[in-house]
């Protein structure tokens, strides 16, 4: 029972650092039983030097824990490279799309709007011909 002034996160946790993660694995006819050792049930929980990082974002939100992880210089330099490649394939697409359709001047520069009218307009008569 919790008092007035305790909350659920003063509470200590479930098992201690040493219990194994699995604690009651062994008992119910798992790897330790069959005399396989080394398996998850044998195995004690093993702390790693982020832990106390991991212990200290557990209380975090998930969207702050994202937000976090996000603002981290690895993850955004990742991340723009992956959108710079997005982009390169977007713009190669129109410059194909761009090619394909008939213009005058040929050469003339086209807006990606234009060019998504323009093949709208084009296939539209394609079709047309097609029918006639």
């Amino acid at each position: 029972m919790l008092n007035s002034d305790q909350t659920e996160l003063d509470l200590p946790p479930p098992h201690s650092e040493s219990e194994s993660v699995f604690g009651d694995c062994g008992r119910a006819g798992g790897a330790e039983d069959a005399g396989v050792g080394g398996g998850l049930c044998s195995q004690s929980r093993i702390t790693e030097p982020g832990d106390g990082v991991k212990k200290d974002l557990q209380h975090l939100s998930r969207e702050e824990r994202r937000r976090r992880r996000r603002a981290t210089a690895k993850y955004r330099t990742a991340h723009a490279t992956r959108e710079r490649i997005r982009v390169e394939a977007f713009n190669m697409a129109f410059a194909e799309l761009r090619k394909l359709l008939p213009t005058l001047p040929p050469d003339k520069k086209l807006s990606k709007i234009e060019i998504l009218r323009l093949a709208i307009c084009y296939i539209s008569y394609l079709n047309h011909v097609l029918d006639v």
